[in-house]
């Protein structure tokens, strides 16, 4: 199933029981424009979700993430979460959910040898992986399938068989990605595999904070407290797993950021400063410099 606009959950007579039992039932994908929209308590089924332009908050575990563009966020089957979009402009928001049956044949696809496919080929199973719900980088691969999977609904129309398509091929991806986020686990310093893949969940934790609040001052004990790790174990198993600091990483993201304005919009250098969280334009020109060889101006220029 195929939508264009997102439901009001706020509406008279809106029933939010038939429309989640479509979840179970359908592949369903949401590609839509609003301004105002938000749902406050969802049991959903397995999700992934991302935005063309602006951002969507979502509440998971008492957590709140911000999905912008470029980054998307997976939620397993039976996750409790809200999500909020409340900007001044449309944005666009982009999300696809797998129905059960779906998602665990694609899973038995992925971890079985072709030897056990052979011996039984219409037995989809129940099996299930359980994705780390954290903020990813879209990847180029997974960019080019969303642009395939998007120009064909919007050329074609909805072909359930078409789209299911894509979505194995889609699926498959989400499953590299997450092979690589167990490989990041092995980093953790500690000897038990669950006590590895315990701290690896709560650096997430920490990590999507910094993503989602670059703007505003996260310091170490806001994040400590919030990851449940001390701070000499949040900054050493940080390190560990990304190859860089809390606060280096919060001064990339600011940096990234920075650029990303600097390139598409004329906002002038002291209001980027202060809308990617640096005290001020000496100090956020000083970070620049070190992060791209050139000052702002001379970043902008090169890039418009």
């Amino acid at each position: 199933m195929y939508f264009t606009s997102l439901p009001d959950h706020s509406r008279p007579g809106f029933d939010e029981t038939l429309h989640f039992s479509k979840f179970r039932k359908h592949n369903i994908i949401f590609n839509a424009l609003s301004a105002r929209s938000h749902c406050d308590n969802h049991v959903g089924c397995l999700s992934f979700k991302t935005v063309l332009s602006g951002e969507e908050w979502y509440g998971i575990n008492h957590h709140r993430i911000a999905v912008r563009p470029g980054s998307f966020l997976i939620l397993n089957d039976d996750q409790a979460y809200s999500c909020n979009i409340d900007h001044s402009e449309k944005i666009g928001t982009l999300s696809v959910f797998f129905k059960k049956e779906f998602a665990s044949a694609i899973f038995r696809d992925a971890l079985y040898s072709e030897a056990m496919l052979l011996d039984e080929p219409l037995n989809n199973g129940e099996k299930t992986l359980e994705f780390f719900q954290t903020l990813h980088s879209i990847t180029p691969v997974l960019q080019q399938q969303l642009s395939n999977l998007i120009t064909t609904l919007d050329n074609e129309g909805y072909n359930s068989s078409v789209v299911d398509e894509r979505l194995v091929f889609f699926l498959h991806e989400l499953i590299r990605i997450h092979r690589s986020a167990s490989r990041s686990v092995r980093k953790v310093d500690a000897l038990k595999s669950s006590t590895r893949t315990e701290i690896y969940r709560r650096l997430c934790v920490a990590k999507d904070i910094l993503q989602s609040s670059y703007m505003d001052h996260p310091d170490l004990n806001m994040l400590s407290h919030i990851a449940c790790l001390s701070v000499p174990q949040l900054v050493r198993q940080f390190k560990a797993v990304f190859h860089t600091t809390p606060y280096k990483y919060l001064i990339r993201i600011r940096l990234e950021h920075a650029a990303k304005l600097l390139k598409q919009t004329d906002q002038p250098v002291h209001e980027i400063t202060w809308r990617c969280g640096f005290e001020n334009t000496s100090a956020f020109c000083r970070a620049f410099r070190a992060g791209f060889g050139m000052q702002p101006v001379t970043f902008r220029k090169i890039h418009r």
